[in-house]
């Protein structure tokens, strides 16, 4: 069964956004305002939060933020980073699974839409699990970047560069929506505030 099969959200369950950002802070305090605002602002819209369940950096700061707005948090954290990414207490569940490869399937499957904040290596590499699942057409749901102050300008020209050299498609890069601000990208899910 491919994804697309399973994805239609029901009627007993929320609209589950999974966010992919940072476990660390970030060397500009935007990084941080950014990830609490996301987490907000999804709460307020109702929207059920998936993400890597750590409780330190950007990740920390978008789970307490939903948190204190209300929201539905889920985490999935494998147990090698239970401990460095501080696995979130506080949560409305916490799946503890057994490596990096099952967290991203396990997010995957809990997801109606993915948005990715900056952040690093851990970052990317889940942006590019969703955006390789769907050039397989195993998914057709939204992928959305919030492109703050140009984080994702680099990886953009990064792409464009495969594509120009005949190893990627138009369409298959095409599926990372950049959005300029956090209520743009919420705006094209049907979630603004």
């Amino acid at each position: 069964m491919s994804l697309t099969d399973s994805k239609a959200p029901s009627a007993a369950r929320r609209f589950a956004v999974c966010v992919f950002c940072g476990a660390r802070d970030g060397a500009d305090p935007r990084f941080l305002a950014l990830a609490r605002l996301a987490g907000d602002k999804l709460a307020r819209a109702g929207a059920t939060i998936v993400y890597g369940g750590g409780r330190v950096g950007m990740m920390g700061a978008l789970a307490d933020a939903a948190l204190a707005a209300g929201g539905e948090v889920i985490g999935v954290i494998p147990g090698v980073l239970l401990e460095r990414e501080v696995g979130h207490k506080g949560l409305a569940r916490l799946e503890v699974v057994a490596d990096m490869q099952v967290r991203k399937q396990r997010m995957i499957e809990l997801s109606d839409a993915f948005l990715t904040l900056p952040g690093g290596l851990g970052t990317l590499d889940e942006l590019f699990e969703v955006l390789t699942l769907r050039q397989l057409g195993e998914h057709q749901l939204p992928i959305l970047a919030v492109n703050d102050q140009g984080y994702f300008d680099t990886l953009a020209a990064c792409l464009a560069e495969f594509v120009d050299h005949g190893l990627a498609g138009q369409r298959d890069v095409a599926a990372l929506e950049r959005f300029a601000s956090l209520d743009a990208a919420l705006l094209r899910l049907g979630l603004a505030t």
